[in-house]
């Protein structure tokens, strides 16, 4: 793998993820209509999508925008007014000093009443800029303020208090949906590396564990897989990622998980399974992608969040089983986090798919009798004591060394043992037909024979059975009426 890339075997050419490991779905939309119209259609969903970054200078943008907007309408009404010449007489109560207007209700310069601006201690833009922050921030300093001078001063307040409330509405809304989203909960949520396939309870199993790193649940925790790669229908339509679905135990309910601990999700590999032809040669040969989805309610905000991950063919072991992760300490369960990707391989695990598997088990049935159509099934899943417990293994892994020797005088003990079971088994059973066809000829259809064979003298010996004589019940006594007589 190479950059989120899988690099097809057979072949040099470097095929993508679907979905790659932290989840991500690697797929790109081009050539889409009307796609700003369509996003901006559903812009708070647009603004809680994009990145930080972009969030962080739309959230300065807009409010920067809003006061330098309405810093111009306070300075154009103002300029309109002609609160910017120094020496405008006109009829009215007010009065400038050092070039600032200031109200009077009944002073007079020269004879003549002075203007009442429309803002007061605005001198331009910057002032104008200035009372438009203070406008919508309602900082208030009490040095700026509007007068009822221009009716179109006071609408324009009215209308900038409205818009800021939106605004920060909006925006604190939107940067707490962003923090608070349930995206970030998958950072605490863990699939392993490696998916594995062998033998649980006797059936060929995909396996794969998840685990859950903080304290908080998972409320309605459920698992879902689905299998990805291409096919061509019976029309020869090519379809370049066919879905379809891995049954985790959606019918018996035990997709739902309680995750507290790790746990090992489970996909029997039977018929309705479409990895049911698959075998340990079609693993390394073929390319597919697994796709695992966990889905719940984050227990703090109740709100539902998706974890993804997927495996590729080269990433499913074939013949491991995953490490024990979690044991009893005193008075409670650790779980130790340090194997949680680990595995062990199980050399006993059959080369088979699920397919040859049970035509084999079905053939060995219909060929021998129920007992050793058994036997048979037995004998096509390779077993050995070390297989049924991992803590066994790593036992009896150390042992193999010293038991070699051991094997092999038992395995000669055992071969020296049918030998000489051959070479006496065939002269007993030659006698035995010569001497039960005399024996036959000499008695009568009436009686029974009993044959009597010593195997350590290598004899036989045969007696008649007489016919069963039955007892009269007249003179018949039972021990305990003879025992009352005496």
């Amino acid at each position: 793998m190479n950059n989120g890339k899988i690099l097809t075997r057979g072949s040099s050419q470097l095929r993508s993820r679907f979905v790659k490991k932290n989840g991500q779905c690697n797929v790109l939309f081009t050539n889409m209509e009307e796609k700003r119209q369509r996003y901006l259609a559903d812009i708070f969903t647009t603004c809680v999508d994009i990145r930080w970054r972009y969030l962080l200078l739309l959230f300065c943008c807009s409010f920067l925008l809003s006061w330098l907007f309405f810093g111009i309408i306070f300075y154009t009404v103002s300029l309109a007014h002609g609160d910017f010449e120094r020496s405008t007489v006109v009829k009215g109560d007010g009065l400038t000093v050092g070039g600032l207007h200031v109200p009077s209700s009944a002073h007079t310069a020269g004879g003549q009443t002075q203007r009442m601006p429309c803002i007061l201690h605005v001198q331009g833009f910057v002032g104008a800029l200035l009372f438009s922050m203070e406008t919508q921030t309602t900082i208030g300093y009490g040095w700026r303020c509007v007068t009822e001078e221009c009716p179109v001063a006071i609408v324009t307040v009215v209308i900038q208090s409205i818009v800021g409330c939106i605004i920060d509405s909006f925006m604190i809304g939107t940067i707490m949906a962003k923090m608070a989203r349930p995206k970030k909960r998958n950072q605490t949520l863990v699939f392993s590396k490696n998916a594995v396939i062998s033998l649980r309870d006797g059936k060929l199993c995909l396996m794969w564990r998840v685990g859950n790193l903080r304290k908080s649940h998972i409320v309605e925790a459920h698992v879902r897989a689905q299998l990805i790669r291409s096919y061509i229908t019976a029309e020869g339509e090519f379809i370049p990622l066919e879905q379809m679905d891995l049954n985790v135990g959606y019918d018996e309910g035990t997709d739902r998980l309680f995750l507290v601990s790790p746990l090992v999700i489970v996909h029997e590999i039977d018929r309705d399974s479409p990895l049911y032809t698959l075998s340990r040669a079609d693993l390394e040969t073929d390319h597919f992608e697994i796709v695992v989805i966990l889905e719940g309610m984050v227990e703090a905000t109740a709100m539902t969040t998706q974890f993804r991950s997927s495996y590729i063919a080269r990433e499913i072991l074939w013949g491991h089983r995953f490490e024990p992760v979690i044991y009893e300490d005193r008075d409670c369960y650790k779980v130790d986090y340090a194997r949680f990707h680990k595995t062990y391989e199980v050399p006993s695990t059959t080369h088979l798919s699920a397919k040859e598997l049970d035509e084999a088990v079905s053939h060995a049935s219909a060929a021998t009798s129920p007992s050793s159509a058994c036997k048979t099934t037995e004998d096509l899943i390779p077993r050995s004591v070390s297989t049924f417990c991992y803590e066994n293994e790593v036992v009896l892994s150390c042992e193999e060394e010293e038991g070699e020797e051991d094997d092999d005088v038992f395995a000669s003990s055992q071969t020296v043992g049918k030998e000489w079971t051959e070479e006496t088994r065939t002269p007993v059973s030659v006698e035995f037909q010569n001497m039960f066809q005399d024996a036959a000829t000499v008695t009568s259809g009436s009686h029974s024979i009993m044959c009597v064979l010593d195997m350590d003298n290598n004899q036989m010996q045969f007696d008649i059975l007489q016919t069963t004589i039955p007892l009269d019940p007249v003179s018949y006594k039972s021990e305990q009426e003879i025992e009352r007589v005496q």
